[in-house]
């Protein structure tokens, strides 16, 4: 099973309680499958170094329509308008399906 992933986003905050926030955009090669993938992580130094990790995986349309606008939502548009960008000296990009 191989997955191919871009980061969207993270944020590292914090010190003797650690909090990591990353979104990547994945694609399984296996089930032709593309979502976005979030993942949580908290550490904590104090209580013996104690890790807790979360992973939750979305449709991109779910991840798009979330509330705010976050560095991850404006980079999943920008590789969304860069794949999809019209190219008209290109004569396969007047090709309809």
């Amino acid at each position: 099973m191989a997955f191919l992933k871009r980061e969207l986003y993270r944020q590292l905050k914090g010190t003797e309680t650690t909090h990591e926030d990353r979104c990547s955009l994945v694609f399984d090669t296996d089930t032709k499958s593309l979502y976005v993938e979030r993942e949580v992580a908290h550490l904590e130094i104090g209580n013996g170094g104690t890790i807790e990790c979360q992973t939750a995986t979305m449709d991109i349309a779910d991840y798009l329509t979330q509330g705010g606008q976050t560095a991850g939502h404006r980079e999943l548009w920008r590789l969304l308008r860069a794949l999809f960008n019209d190219d008209s000296g290109n004569a396969d990009s007047s090709r309809e399906i």
